[in-house]
Protein backbone atom coordinates (compact mmCIF):
# COMPACT_ATOMS: atom_id res chain seq x y z
CA UNK A 1 0.00 0.00 0.00
CA UNK A 2 1.60 3.39 -0.91
CA UNK A 3 1.19 5.87 1.72
CA UNK A 4 2.10 10.18 1.32
CA UNK A 5 3.86 11.60 3.90
CA UNK A 6 2.99 15.03 4.90
CA UNK A 7 6.18 17.45 5.12
CA UNK A 8 5.15 21.12 3.89
CA UNK A 9 7.87 23.44 3.06
CA UNK A 10 10.99 20.30 4.29
CA UNK A 11 14.05 21.84 3.95
CA UNK A 12 16.86 19.62 3.99
CA UNK A 13 19.72 22.27 5.41
CA UNK A 14 18.56 20.82 8.73
CA UNK A 15 20.71 18.37 10.00
CA UNK A 16 21.60 16.52 13.82
CA UNK A 17 24.59 14.83 12.49
CA UNK A 18 27.71 16.64 11.97
CA UNK A 19 28.32 17.31 8.55
CA UNK A 20 31.58 18.26 7.22
CA UNK A 21 30.84 18.52 3.15
CA UNK A 22 28.26 21.35 3.28
CA UNK A 23 25.80 18.84 2.10
CA UNK A 24 21.65 19.18 2.50
CA UNK A 25 19.94 16.29 4.61
CA UNK A 26 17.43 15.15 3.36
CA UNK A 27 13.74 15.46 5.51
CA UNK A 28 12.19 12.47 6.69
CA UNK A 29 14.99 9.76 6.45
CA UNK A 30 14.41 6.18 7.17
CA UNK A 31 13.94 4.49 10.45
CA UNK A 32 16.96 1.68 9.61
CA UNK A 33 20.11 1.59 7.78
CA UNK A 34 20.03 2.74 4.01
CA UNK A 35 20.76 0.25 1.64
CA UNK A 36 20.40 1.57 -1.68
CA UNK A 37 19.60 5.32 -3.28
CA UNK A 38 18.41 5.95 -6.95
CA UNK A 39 17.82 9.00 -9.02
CA UNK A 40 14.84 9.09 -11.54
CA UNK A 41 16.24 9.05 -15.11
CA UNK A 42 14.56 11.74 -16.00
CA UNK A 43 13.87 14.00 -12.64
CA UNK A 44 15.14 14.75 -9.69
CA UNK A 45 12.86 12.20 -7.96
CA UNK A 46 15.22 9.91 -5.31
CA UNK A 47 13.99 6.58 -3.98
CA UNK A 48 15.74 5.05 -1.10
CA UNK A 49 15.56 1.18 0.45
CA UNK A 50 16.13 0.39 3.64
CA UNK A 51 16.62 -2.64 6.33
CA UNK A 52 12.94 -0.75 7.83
CA UNK A 53 11.34 -2.34 5.05
CA UNK A 54 10.24 0.39 3.01
CA UNK A 55 10.60 2.42 -0.15
CA UNK A 56 10.73 6.20 0.34
CA UNK A 57 10.18 8.83 -1.98
CA UNK A 58 11.63 12.67 -2.15
CA UNK A 59 11.15 15.05 -4.58
CA UNK A 60 14.12 17.45 -4.77
CA UNK A 61 14.04 20.79 -5.32
CA UNK A 62 16.66 23.62 -5.96
CA UNK A 63 15.49 26.56 -3.74
CA UNK A 64 18.45 29.33 -4.08
CA UNK A 65 21.22 28.05 -3.54
CA UNK A 66 19.66 25.43 -1.13
CA UNK A 67 18.50 21.79 -1.99
CA UNK A 68 14.37 21.14 -0.52
CA UNK A 69 13.57 17.58 -0.09
CA UNK A 70 9.42 17.22 0.14
CA UNK A 71 8.47 13.41 0.95
CA UNK A 72 6.08 12.26 -1.24
CA UNK A 73 5.06 8.44 -1.01
CA UNK A 74 6.37 5.16 0.52
CA UNK A 75 5.76 1.72 -0.25
CA UNK A 76 6.56 -1.76 2.51
CA UNK A 77 7.94 -4.83 1.76
CA UNK A 78 7.21 -7.91 4.23
CA UNK A 79 11.48 -8.33 5.30
CA UNK A 80 14.26 -5.69 4.48
CA UNK A 81 14.58 -4.12 1.36
CA UNK A 82 18.12 -4.26 -0.39
CA UNK A 83 17.84 -2.90 -3.91
CA UNK A 84 16.25 -0.34 -6.43
CA UNK A 85 16.01 0.67 -9.70
CA UNK A 86 13.83 2.66 -12.02
CA UNK A 87 12.10 2.19 -15.90
CA UNK A 88 14.19 4.63 -18.21
CA UNK A 89 11.01 6.72 -18.66
CA UNK A 90 11.23 7.41 -15.07
CA UNK A 91 7.68 6.06 -14.35
CA UNK A 92 8.09 3.31 -12.39
CA UNK A 93 10.34 2.10 -9.57
CA UNK A 94 11.43 -1.62 -8.63
CA UNK A 95 12.53 -3.06 -5.29
CA UNK A 96 14.04 -6.06 -3.86
CA UNK A 97 15.06 -7.45 -0.83
CA UNK A 98 15.23 -10.32 1.80
CA UNK A 99 11.45 -11.31 1.04
CA UNK A 100 12.59 -12.87 -2.04
CA UNK A 101 10.76 -10.82 -4.07
CA UNK A 102 10.68 -7.85 -6.08
CA UNK A 103 7.99 -5.32 -5.99
CA UNK A 104 6.67 -2.99 -8.98
CA UNK A 105 5.87 0.25 -8.04
CA UNK A 106 3.92 2.37 -10.86
CA UNK A 107 4.36 5.94 -8.85
CA UNK A 108 0.99 7.32 -7.65
CA UNK A 109 -0.32 3.58 -7.92
CA UNK A 110 -0.04 0.04 -6.28
CA UNK A 111 2.91 -2.40 -6.51
CA UNK A 112 2.64 -5.75 -7.71
CA UNK A 113 4.94 -8.47 -7.15
CA UNK A 114 7.33 -9.44 -10.44
CA UNK A 115 9.84 -12.01 -9.70
CA UNK A 116 10.30 -14.52 -7.29
CA UNK A 117 13.83 -16.21 -6.10
CA UNK A 118 14.50 -18.77 -3.37
CA UNK A 119 16.58 -16.47 -1.31
CA UNK A 120 16.53 -12.72 -0.53
CA UNK A 121 17.41 -10.61 -4.11
CA UNK A 122 21.04 -8.75 -3.88
CA UNK A 123 20.58 -6.56 -6.94
CA UNK A 124 18.18 -6.00 -9.89
CA UNK A 125 18.51 -3.30 -13.39
CA UNK A 126 16.00 -2.90 -16.01
CA UNK A 127 17.15 -3.63 -19.57
CA UNK A 128 15.47 -1.04 -21.61
CA UNK A 129 16.87 -2.44 -24.38
CA UNK A 130 15.63 -5.94 -23.97
CA UNK A 131 12.28 -4.54 -21.88
CA UNK A 132 13.15 -6.98 -19.41
CA UNK A 133 13.96 -6.92 -15.65
CA UNK A 134 17.19 -8.61 -14.25
CA UNK A 135 17.49 -9.73 -10.56
CA UNK A 136 20.70 -11.44 -8.89
CA UNK A 137 20.09 -13.23 -5.98
CA UNK A 138 21.90 -15.02 -2.76
CA UNK A 139 20.09 -18.17 -4.09
CA UNK A 140 23.07 -18.67 -7.05
CA UNK A 141 20.89 -17.78 -9.90
CA UNK A 142 20.18 -14.79 -11.92
CA UNK A 143 16.76 -14.29 -13.57
CA UNK A 144 15.66 -11.95 -16.55
CA UNK A 145 11.93 -11.30 -16.21
CA UNK A 146 9.52 -10.02 -18.67
CA UNK A 147 7.30 -8.08 -15.86
CA UNK A 148 3.96 -8.72 -17.84
CA UNK A 149 4.57 -12.93 -17.62
CA UNK A 150 4.99 -14.15 -13.95
CA UNK A 151 7.82 -16.73 -15.00
CA UNK A 152 11.02 -16.00 -15.84
CA UNK A 153 12.02 -16.16 -19.83
CA UNK A 154 15.60 -17.33 -18.59
CA UNK A 155 17.79 -18.17 -15.03
CA UNK A 156 21.35 -17.89 -15.25
CA UNK A 157 23.43 -20.08 -12.50
CA UNK A 158 26.14 -18.54 -11.09
CA UNK A 159 29.29 -19.88 -9.56
CA UNK A 160 28.11 -17.67 -5.99
CA UNK A 161 25.72 -15.72 -4.04
CA UNK A 162 25.29 -12.45 -6.60
CA UNK A 163 26.35 -9.39 -4.45
CA UNK A 164 26.67 -6.85 -7.03
CA UNK A 165 25.33 -6.09 -10.92
CA UNK A 166 25.75 -3.28 -13.04
CA UNK A 167 24.68 -3.00 -16.58
CA UNK A 168 25.44 -0.83 -19.78
CA UNK A 169 23.38 -2.45 -22.59
CA UNK A 170 25.37 -4.82 -24.00
CA UNK A 171 27.40 -5.01 -21.44
CA UNK A 172 26.78 -6.61 -17.58
CA UNK A 173 28.80 -7.20 -14.98
CA UNK A 174 27.95 -9.17 -11.70
CA UNK A 175 29.98 -9.76 -8.73
CA UNK A 176 29.26 -12.82 -6.62
CA UNK A 177 30.90 -14.64 -3.77
CA UNK A 178 33.86 -16.31 -4.00
CA UNK A 179 35.26 -12.89 -5.41
CA UNK A 180 34.24 -13.80 -8.88
CA UNK A 181 33.57 -11.46 -11.77
CA UNK A 182 31.13 -12.41 -14.54
CA UNK A 183 30.63 -10.84 -18.05
CA UNK A 184 27.78 -11.37 -19.64
CA UNK A 185 27.43 -9.67 -23.71
CA UNK A 186 23.61 -9.40 -23.51
CA UNK A 187 23.21 -9.87 -27.21
CA UNK A 188 24.04 -13.26 -26.14
CA UNK A 189 22.94 -13.34 -22.41
CA UNK A 190 22.27 -16.70 -21.69
CA UNK A 191 26.22 -17.33 -22.11
CA UNK A 192 28.87 -15.93 -20.33
CA UNK A 193 31.64 -13.54 -22.24
CA UNK A 194 34.23 -14.16 -19.52
CA UNK A 195 34.90 -14.41 -15.89
CA UNK A 196 37.56 -13.51 -13.65
CA UNK A 197 38.99 -12.96 -10.63
CA UNK A 198 38.63 -10.08 -8.77
CA UNK A 199 42.03 -8.04 -8.37
CA UNK A 200 40.72 -6.94 -4.73
CA UNK A 201 41.51 -9.65 -2.02
CA UNK A 202 37.90 -8.87 -0.21
CA UNK A 203 34.63 -9.66 -1.30
CA UNK A 204 32.76 -7.58 -3.74
CA UNK A 205 30.09 -5.80 -3.13
CA UNK A 206 29.62 -3.06 -5.50
CA UNK A 207 30.42 -2.48 -9.83
CA UNK A 208 30.13 -0.51 -12.00
CA UNK A 209 29.86 -0.66 -15.34
CA UNK A 210 31.39 2.60 -17.41
CA UNK A 211 28.68 4.51 -20.15
CA UNK A 212 31.12 3.75 -23.10
CA UNK A 213 30.76 -0.52 -22.14
CA UNK A 214 34.36 -0.71 -22.51
CA UNK A 215 34.89 -1.90 -18.87
CA UNK A 216 33.73 -1.84 -15.84
CA UNK A 217 35.04 -0.53 -11.76
CA UNK A 218 34.67 -2.50 -8.34
CA UNK A 219 33.73 0.26 -7.08
CA UNK A 220 31.22 3.27 -8.45
CA UNK A 221 32.59 4.80 -11.67
CA UNK A 222 33.29 8.42 -10.45
CA UNK A 223 32.94 7.99 -6.96
CA UNK A 224 33.89 5.79 -4.02
CA UNK A 225 32.20 6.04 -0.76
CA UNK A 226 32.88 3.03 2.27
CA UNK A 227 32.85 2.11 5.58
CA UNK A 228 35.34 4.76 6.29
CA UNK A 229 32.53 7.50 6.19
CA UNK A 230 34.28 9.40 3.40
CA UNK A 231 33.69 9.78 -0.36
CA UNK A 232 35.88 10.66 -2.71
CA UNK A 233 35.72 11.74 -7.16
CA UNK A 234 37.65 10.34 -9.39
CA UNK A 235 39.14 10.52 -12.54
CA UNK A 236 38.86 7.04 -13.98
CA UNK A 237 41.19 7.41 -17.09
CA UNK A 238 43.91 9.39 -15.64
CA UNK A 239 43.37 6.90 -12.28
CA UNK A 240 43.86 10.62 -10.51
CA UNK A 241 42.11 11.44 -7.36
CA UNK A 242 40.38 14.86 -8.21
CA UNK A 243 39.05 15.28 -4.45
CA UNK A 244 38.99 13.25 -1.02
CA UNK A 245 35.73 14.65 1.46
CA UNK A 246 35.86 14.95 4.36
CA UNK A 247 34.69 12.02 6.52
CA UNK A 248 31.54 11.52 8.28
CA UNK A 249 31.04 9.87 11.50
CA UNK A 250 29.10 6.87 10.03
CA UNK A 251 29.67 4.68 7.37
CA UNK A 252 28.34 5.41 3.68
CA UNK A 253 26.47 2.44 2.99
CA UNK A 254 25.49 3.68 -0.45
CA UNK A 255 25.69 6.87 -3.25
CA UNK A 256 23.94 7.71 -6.52
CA UNK A 257 23.97 10.74 -8.92
CA UNK A 258 21.24 12.25 -10.14
CA UNK A 259 20.57 12.34 -14.20
CA UNK A 260 22.44 15.02 -15.28
CA UNK A 261 25.39 14.57 -12.60
CA UNK A 262 24.76 17.98 -10.40
CA UNK A 263 23.42 16.60 -7.32
CA UNK A 264 25.58 13.66 -5.41
CA UNK A 265 23.51 11.71 -2.43
CA UNK A 266 24.53 9.86 0.00
CA UNK A 267 23.43 7.91 3.26
CA UNK A 268 25.38 8.13 6.15
CA UNK A 269 24.21 4.76 8.73
CA UNK A 270 25.47 1.65 10.00
CA UNK A 271 26.46 -0.55 7.45
CA UNK A 272 26.02 -4.37 9.15
CA UNK A 273 29.93 -4.41 8.91
CA UNK A 274 30.84 -5.06 12.12
CA UNK A 275 27.85 -7.31 12.86
CA UNK A 276 24.26 -7.29 14.54
CA UNK A 277 26.79 -6.80 18.50
CA UNK A 278 28.02 -3.48 17.43
CA UNK A 279 24.32 -1.84 16.39
CA UNK A 280 22.59 -0.28 18.40
CA UNK A 281 18.80 0.69 17.49
CA UNK A 282 18.82 3.42 20.39
CA UNK A 283 22.01 5.74 19.59
CA UNK A 284 22.15 4.79 15.90
CA UNK A 285 21.34 7.60 13.29
CA UNK A 286 20.09 7.31 9.56
CA UNK A 287 20.76 10.02 7.39
CA UNK A 288 21.08 11.01 3.76
CA UNK A 289 22.74 13.51 2.26
CA UNK A 290 22.67 15.93 -1.13
CA UNK A 291 25.93 17.16 -1.74
CA UNK A 292 26.47 19.89 -5.21
CA UNK A 293 29.38 18.87 -6.61
CA UNK A 294 31.92 21.81 -6.61
CA UNK A 295 33.94 22.42 -10.23
CA UNK A 296 37.29 22.41 -8.13
CA UNK A 297 35.91 18.65 -6.46
CA UNK A 298 35.35 17.09 -9.91
CA UNK A 299 37.15 18.88 -12.86
CA UNK A 300 40.09 17.14 -14.17
CA UNK A 301 43.58 18.46 -13.23
CA UNK A 302 46.05 19.26 -16.28
CA UNK A 303 48.95 16.76 -16.88
CA UNK A 304 52.03 17.81 -15.68
CA UNK A 305 54.95 17.85 -18.54
CA UNK A 306 57.98 16.32 -16.83
CA UNK A 307 60.39 16.52 -19.35
CA UNK A 308 60.25 12.75 -19.51
CA UNK A 309 61.05 12.44 -16.69
CA UNK A 310 59.00 9.80 -14.71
Amino acid sequence: MSKFMAAPNANANSTSNPNPNNSFEVAQPPNDSISSLSFSPKSNILVATSWDNQVRCWEIQQSGTNLVSQPQAAISHDHPVLCSTWKEDGTTVFSGGCDKQVKMWPLGGQPVTVAVHDAPIKEIAWIPEMSLLVTGSLDKTMKYWDVRQPNPVHTQQLPERCYALSVRYPLMVVGTADRNLIVFNLQNPQTEFKRILSPLKYQTRCVAAFPDQQGFLVHHTLTTAGSDGSFTFWDKDSKQRLKEMSRCNQPIPCSTFNNDGSIFAYAVCYDWGKGAEKHNPATAKNHIFLHVPQEAEVKRKPRVNTGGKR
